[in-house]
Formats: structure tokens, sequence, C-alpha cells
């Protein structure tokens, strides 16, 4: 008996006639990404090698709220200031301006990298967690390899020029994406427009944040600037806006007010030209299949992950899902066994398959049960 069960789920809209606008982008590489589905909306030049900047302390960052997560590190934890670290705060360079022998907890020193952009907190934190900066930047190539960024390396933990620190968009696209999902309650640290750390000594230094999205009304929360005279001005930035996330990545704006400008455009570009469509969350069953010769009839079927597509704006219409399997099913049937899969389609074409899992076990019917069952099919041709 072989039966092929589809059920066809069409997304319509009223957004028929809009087609998507082409964008250029001043900078010397960039990278947009919808965060939900994963899906790159615009790229330039993403994989050409950059000098990170700044945004390697998107990489310091994690590093540290891995360790929290995982106990090994509190936010109450003081360390003791260096000497390396207080000299790079009296260096003309971007700092949270400690001293020699200071006592300064992770959490501010955390929020000294996130806010001030303190290359001194990084360097104070590095050795640390680590004993040396030159050991914790180990810690983060290592952990760069770990997340899929293949084409970069790490030689100090605040981006300051060094040949040996590269990057390009699409990796710090990857991590910047891990820090936003795996650690969520200290992202938002990101979004903060001023930190003001009670420093010893002297009195409280106010600092404000300087990602210039986050005083434009766009709804950015995040992430990190750069500067650097050889890559000039580059910005890791997200918005989120009605339940949608998206991520970008740029490097080699030429000023400031290009940066901003730009990362703007590029973001607002994702949001206006394309829709986000949530087809199935993990765990919540989407539909159920046959069941044949079980105690139930049917059962009901489940992805394991979220999924989500970004598709041009206006375009639902040519959405379909479809659940496909061979059935009814014969019971015996498991818990999370896979039974059916999900077939997207775009625009006639094939654009995701996925597994779907039962929800639940479903036993086989006894002796008696099957052969009515059989003979009902066999008499009715139904089961």
């Amino acid at each position: 008996m072989f039966r092929k069960i589809i059920l066809i789920i069409v997304f319509q809209t009223f957004l028929i006639n809009q087609v998507v606008a082409n964008i250029e982008i001043k900078a010397r590489s960039a990278i947009l990404q919808d965060f939900l589905s994963g899906e790159i909306l615009y790229e330039q030049d993403a994989d050409i090698s950059i000098y990170p900047a700044s945004m390697t302390k998107i990489m310091t960052s994690i590093i540290a709220f891995d360790l929290i997560k995982s106990g090994d590190l509190k936010l109450d934890e003081k360390f003791i200031i260096s000497e390396k670290a207080w000299r790079l705060s009296t260096a003309g360079y971007s700092s949270m301006f400690v001293m020699i022998g200071d006592e300064v907890s992770v959490e501010n020193l955390l929020k000294g990298i996130i806010v001030a952009s303190g290359n001194d907190a990084c360097i104070a934190l590095a050795e640390g967690i680590a004993g040396t900066e030159e050991e914790f930047a180990m810690m983060m190539t290592a952990k760069a390899k770990e997340l899929g960024m293949e084409n970069t390396n790490f030689a100090n933990s605040s981006g300051i020029n060094d040949p040996d620190n590269n990057s390009t968009v699409r990796d710090i696209l990857i991590m910047s994406t891990y820090l936003i999902k795996t650690h969520p309650e200290y992202y938002k640290w990101f979004s903060e427009k001023e930190f003001t750390w009670d420093r010893t000594g002297g009195d409280p230094i106010t600092q404000g944040n300087r990602n210039p999205l986050l005083y434009k009304n766009i709804g950015a929360d995040g992430i990190k600037t750069g500067y650097l005279a050889v890559e000039k001005y580059s910005l890791a930035s997200s918005i989120k806006k009605n339940g949608r996330r998206l991520i970008a990545v740029g490097s080699g704006f030429e000023n400031k007010q290009a940066r901003s400008r730009e990362s703007s455009k590029l973001l607002i570009y994702g949001l206006t030209n394309f829709d986000l469509v949530e087809i199935s969350r993990k765990d919540t069953p989407i539909d159920s299949v046959d069941v044949w010769l079980g105690k139930e009839n049917s059962v009901k079927v489940y992805t394991e992950d979220d999924i989500y597509k970004t598709i041009k704006k206006g375009q639902k219409k040519k959405l379909k899902v479809k659940v496909i399997y061979n059935g009814p099913i014969e019971a015996p049937i498991k818990k999370d066994q896979i039974l059916a899969k999900l077939r997207i389609i775009y625009d006639q074409e094939q654009i995701g398959e996925y597994d779907l899992l039962s929800t639940k076990e479903v036993k086989k019917v006894n002796i008696f049960s099957r052969l009515l069952k059989s003979l009902n099919y066999l008499i009715w041709g139904d089961v």
C-alpha cells in the first residue's frame, strides 16, 4: 500500500508588484543577513581580508560570556590592572582609563569594552582570564575556528593594529550572530548609550557608546564599531523591528559619516525589500500524518528547529509548503521518529527540505483489531 499525502500551504499577500531595488554600498566590503532565516540578503566582497579593528572586541566579549555561562567566571570577580593595560589608557587609544593596581570587576571591564571600546579593559580582561594577552588571543582564534570563521586570526584582544589580526566581514557576521543568539542577556549591553565607571582614586568617568546607529530611530541595538588608519572605518550593526532582526557588517568606509549612512542604508534595504516568513516553530506540531494499525489513527509531527525563510517583498504567494510522506504509516511508531518531510518551494523551485518527527509514541493494536481494520480496508478501501 503506497500513498503520498501532500498538504500545501500557500502564503498570500497584498503586495504583489514591488521589485527589489538595486543598492550600492560605499564600503570596501559588506554583508547583510536576516537573523532568523540565516539568509544572506546582500554581500559585497564579503570574503576579502580585512583588519577587524575594534570589532575584534566582539570575540573578546564572547570568550568572557562563554566562561560566565559555564560557571568558570563571575561578573563580580575582580582583576588587577597591569602596567601593560594601563599604558594603553595613556597612549591615545580608546580607553576605560584604568590605573595600575586597580581591582576592576569583570562586569565593569566588559562594559568598558562594549560601550567605551576600552583597549585597556581588553588587556585587563584577557590577562585576568588567560594569564597573558597572547594566550587569550589563542583562545579567541580557537573559538573562531569552532564557529566556522575560516578566514580569521586574532593576534590581540582589542584589535589594535597588527598584521596578524585579520578577518572578513562574513566571519565578523558569524561571530556577531553567535553572540546575539547565545548570550541575549549580555547582548543588551551593546545597546547601552553610555557607561559610567566609578574608578578608584578619581572622579567617575562617563563615556558614550560609539555606535552611531544607536542614536538613529531605526531600531538599532548593537553591535560594534571599529577604526584603523589602514582599514578606515568599520561597523557590525543590528536592528530589530517587529520581531525581525537584521545584522550587517561593513568595512572600509571612507569616514564616520559614510559608516553611519551606508550601514543604515543597508539595514533599511533589508527591511523594506524582503519579507521574513515563519514556516514552523521547533517542537510545535505543524500537521498530522495517518497511521495504519495503530491505537490512534493519526499522529502529529514537528520540526526539530525553527524554520524561517526570507523572500522578496510582495512574493509570498509564490511560497508553498508541502508535507510529504508514504502512508498511512504502519504502527508501532516511536516518539521523535522521522515520519515525513517538510518541503518548501518558492517560485516553483525547492528551497529547503526538513525532517518531520512524531510528537509521541503510537502503539500497535491487538490481533483482533488488526484483522478488523484489514477487513475494513479490503471491503471499503479505508483505514
